[in-house]
């Protein structure tokens, strides 16, 4: 099958991919394992890029580091940042403030089991943050030396974009 290489990466993927947030109406253990069935059928038979998010969850991350762990050296995992987490109200609100990109990156990068993140990019504009400083923030968490945190960020953010 066709592989394209993803932009200023060393990643390829194939031309189609599977978003795992869409899970089957079942009760949540069923749903988790039909997930992490369809998932590695889809891996087995050469799809190569999952795109997943944080505001699918927490849970749902976790289950697509777990799935896909077996193929971590042949697939691109792409997720998402830009939304406030932990809310009482379970409200989806943008925030693409500075401090929230560093922690959903940290979350993310932890709980899809990862050293990097294939693809990564901003769910949503947020009006409230200026572009340039979502854009000079992830900038600087991919260029961030491993000294400066102890999750070594830097160099774990491939591409990233602005959706």
């Amino acid at each position: 099958m066709q592989q394209r290489k993803l932009e200023r990466a060393t990643s390829k993927s194939r031309p189609s991919g599977m978003a795992p947030w869409a899970e089957p109406r079942l009760r949540p253990s069923d749903r988790q394992a039909a997930g992490d069935r369809a998932r590695r059928a889809a891996a087995e038979r050469g799809v190569t890029l999952f795109d997943t998010a944080q505001i699918y969850g927490a849970i749902n991350e976790e289950i697509v580091g777990e799935a896909l762990a077996p193929f971590r050296s042949k697939v691109v995992i792409a997720t998402k940042f830009g939304f406030e987490l932990g809310r009482a109200d379970q409200k989806q609100v943008l925030d693409s403030r500075s401090d929230n990109i560093r922690r959903v990156t940290e979350g993310s990068l932890e709980r899809l089991r990862v050293e990097a993140i294939g693809l990564y990019y901003q769910h949503r504009v947020d009006p409230n943050v200026a572009i340039e400083d979502v854009a000079g923030k992830v900038k600087e968490l991919t260029a961030t030396s491993s000294r400066a945190s102890p999750r070594r960020i830097g160099r774990r953010i491939r591409p990233w974009s602005i959706c």
